[in-house]
């Protein structure tokens, strides 16, 4: 029997502020591997020992890069949309359905998307290993050999009763105290990595007998799903009825049947910037660089910098973070407080907290280059195959100018081909769109003008993406 994969692919990563935020969640950008984080997890389940199609349990808004990232590694998925946020809990119980949808004795491995784990065949040995305790009706969790008193990880002890290759769990330990953490090493307690290996039904079992009103709402919301291009959408109504809690409160802290089997491998959930330099190479004087950086005279620097050269001259263990829009510097032990930092600009009504500067939409990408009275600049990316939505501006107008590629555009009823170095012009009120049908990338500048250029000034008559009216949307969507 092939092991399912349930990957679980949200949150936002507020410890790793200002590079991410709710746009650009930890799973998508890459911190100095090949592979973003939720690619590498996808890695991890490529041995005969797995289903080749995992399920992927995402959000709304991030959809189309989810499958596009999939798509890149040669990945398709059972990808199912999460109409709010509700926690761990509510997530692996939408897979769980699937799975058993799939085959009623299906086991599965639930991965969260923004952890990283080394040993890619050490991992997959530890998951056959635990089959067969999955198979006698346990839930089994992995456990990480601590390599130091980490403070930012939940602890398990676990007891000298075994079943098969894992052992009785005698208790959960949340974040501890730098103290309790060199104890609980010393006493051989692991680390909580989360990722959760069971037959689906003994973990839907277990729902239903500790959490009822999770498995009503999730189950209802399952059989009211909707296929949409290729996802199938949760229905909203009864998803949103689940009470909003992770997996350990509801189910493994209480259930009678955790488990916990010992894994020797490099794992991290990616929670801070320190994490992150773990998994950069770095040089012979300690500094983790990725992007553009140079560290002259100094030892043990982490430089994240993907849209400006920075260069750190006699300073020791500190952490530059360099977006287009911020650069927070603190020293390596510090920098997790820079999220209180994002959390006071975000209450004086930042956008940056919230939006990436690149934002990725269903057609590519999109940028702001400069903005001010009246005007706004932006770069546009439009894949191949890429198409917008019908759609046209109330209050501005936009000029385009075409610096890489083709596109066909449609203005009202013209249909224009524009090719690198031509610009077109699109008057307020105008119906328009934009379709890219070559084999490379198109890249636009637009230049908008007028009274009101926020989203709401966007009249889109047809959506060929089907998205909610709650999605943020943008100058082309």
């Amino acid at each position: 029997m092939r092991v399912v994969p349930i990957i679980l692919s949200g949150g936002s990563g507020a410890g790793l502020s200002p590079l991410l935020c709710a746009s650009n969640p930890k799973k998508f950008p890459r911190f100095g591997t090949p592979h973003s984080l939720i690619q590498e997890t996808a890695l991890l389940c490529r041995s005969d020992a797995f289903d080749p199609r995992p399920i992927v349990v995402g959000e709304d808004e991030p959809r189309f890069l989810l499958a596009q990232e999939l798509a890149d590694i040669g990945l398709e998925a059972d990808i199912l949309l999460a109409p709010v946020a509700r926690n761990t809990c509510a997530a692996i119980a939408a897979g769980c359905l699937q799975a058993v949808a799939r085959d009623p004795e299906a086991v599965v491995l639930v991965l969260a998307a923004d952890h990283f784990i080394s040993d890619t065949a050490a991992f997959a040995r530890a998951v056959e290993a635990g089959v067969w305790d999955a198979m006698l009706g346990f839930l089994v969790t992995f456990g990480v050999k601590p390599d130091r008193p980490a403070t930012g990880y939940g602890y398990i002890e676990p007891s000298a009763i075994q079943y098969g290759n894992s052992f009785e769990v005698a208790s959960f330990i949340a974040k501890p105290t730098a103290e309790a953490a060199a104890d609980y090493v010393a006493r051989g307690f692991l680390w909580n990595t989360g990722n959760l290996l069971f037959q689906a039904k003994t973990f839907l079992a277990e729902l239903a007998r500790l959490a009822p009103e999770i498995a009503s709402a999730t189950s209802s919301a399952f059989a009211d799903a909707q296929s949409d291009l290729g996802f199938l959408r949760l229905g909203r109504l009864a998803y949103s009825q689940a009470p909003s809690i992770s997996v350990d409160d509801a189910i493994m802290e209480r259930t009678r049947c955790a488990t916990v089997l010992p894994v020797d491998v490099q794992w991290s959930d990616v929670g801070s910037w320190d994490d992150v330099s773990s998994l950069c190479q770095a040089d012979g004087d300690g500094h983790a660089v990725v992007g553009d950086g140079v560290v002259l005279d100094g030892r043990g620097n982490l430089i994240h910098s993907e849209h400006q050269l920075v260069a750190v001259l006699g300073l020791d263990n500190i952490a530059d973070i360099t977006t287009k829009d911020s650069m927070p510097v603190a020293s390596r032990e510090r920098a997790s407080e820079v999220k209180g930092h994002v959390t006071q600009r975000e209450a004086e009504g930042r956008w940056q907290t919230r939006e990436a500067p690149q934002m990725p939409r269903s057609w590519g990408n999109y940028e702001q280059l400069d903005a001010g009275p009246g005007y706004q600049v932006k770069r546009l990316t439009i894949n191949s195959s890429g198409i917008s939505s019908p759609q046209k501006y109330q209050h501005c107008s936009g000029h385009w100018v075409l610096v890489r590629g083709e596109v066909e555009v449609t203005i009202g009823d013209r249909v224009l081909r524009v090719s690198s170095g031509e610009s077109f012009y699109i008057r307020s009120g105008e119906s328009h769109r934009l379709a890219n049908d070559g084999g490379e990338p198109a890249v636009l500048i637009e230049v908008q003008t007028g009274s009101d250029l926020g989203d709401d000034d966007i009249i889109r008559p047809e959506d060929v993406y089907n998205r909610p009216a709650t999605e943020a949307l943008d100058a082309v969507t």
